[in-house]
């Protein structure tokens, strides 16, 4: 008879060969694509960090050097990306996605986009919950450095409700905006639902131990021009970079989408807020006060070239 920590063992070791089968990286392509896991992976990276250096890739994914040279050279020969050497280093490169490897992650991001879904249909929304709740504790419990685990997922029947809320609730108390923010947020909440193109616009809901804390928008302007709406991380969600990621999600997937241009509207006072867009390389083009939500303001237009 097995003991319990060699039970544990094979019980972990099983699970492994069940999620592997159930992912479909076992063969030498990923979704059907013509790209390894690996290879998968690097091209996430590369959608999401722009002007990256090989060698961050490299230590984010653990990724051998060798291997890991031999798949940028893969991409350099089939077009997917461009290569710039380091001023600081000229022995290591700058890397970036070419339009054709902008619509490369696109077609990837789509297809595993269309597969998740399709399994998560399969099963009633009771049990989509208690999966996703699972696949959130194993991922805190396994990475402890990140524990509470912070998840972003797509909105589920009712998030926009709470979207509102949390936004008239957190405005109201924090900066003593009244409820004309609110129904602002509501506008924008029933838009997106109401005209939702998936393969242009994307809704994340950022959760802290299965509990909603935060959310971001990017909708479509115009074919060249996407706006980033609604970004709010309450306060029980703070401290975890949650802005951070929604915001690289919001530029990752406009990238994939050929957006050339992401732009947003914000006011002066929100510091944490427009903290987070100059990092991530917004620049604020121009401001004009105004009177709205009880308040004066200084509204703030902020655009990023992609």
């Amino acid at each position: 008879m097995l003991s319990d920590h060699e039970s544990r063992i094979s019980a972990v070791r099983s699970f492994n060969r069940f999620y592997t089968r159930q992912l479909g990286v076992l063969g030498q392509r990923l979704l059907e694509s013509p790209f390894s896991l690996s290879e998968a992976r690097v091209l996430y990276e590369l959608a999401h960090r722009d002007g990256v250096a090989a060698k961050e890739i490299g230590t984010e994914l653990d990724l051998d050097a060798g291997y890991l040279s031999r798949i940028v050279q893969k991409f350099a020969d089939e077009g997917l990306i461009s290569r710039k050497p380091l001023s600081e280093d000229r022995r290591q490169h700058q890397l970036k996605l070419t339009a054709k490897g902008r619509q490369a992650f696109a077609r990837l991001d789509r297809s595993s986009h269309e597969e998740v879904a399709r399994t998560l249909r399969r099963m009633p929304e009771a049990d989509q919950r208690r999966l996703t709740a699972a696949m959130t504790a194993i991922e805190g419990l396994l990475d402890s450095a990140h524990a509470p685990a912070a998840t972003l997922r797509e909105p589920r029947p009712g998030d926009m409700g709470w979207v509102v809320q949390s936004h008239g609730e957190s405005y109201a108390s924090e900066y003593g905006w009244d409820s004309s923010f609110e129904a602002l947020v509501a506008e924008i909440a029933a838009q997106f639902l109401k005209s939702f193109d998936a393969s242009r616009e994307r809704c994340w809901i950022a959760e802290l131990d299965g509990a909603p804390v935060g959310s971001i928008f990017l909708v479509r302007h115009d074919d060249d021009v996407a706006k980033l709406r609604l970004l709010l991380v309450e306060p029980a969600g703070r401290g975890h970079g949650l802005g951070k990621r929604l915001v690289g999600e919001c530029i990752g997937f406009a990238r994939a989408c050929g957006y050339r241009r992401i732009t947003l509207w914000t006011q002066s006072i929100l510091t944490a807020a427009r903290k987070i867009y100059q990092d991530a390389g917004f620049v604020l083009v121009a401001s004009e006060p105004h009177r709205s939500f009880g308040q004066s303001l200084i509204g703030e237009t902020w655009e990023m070239k992609l």
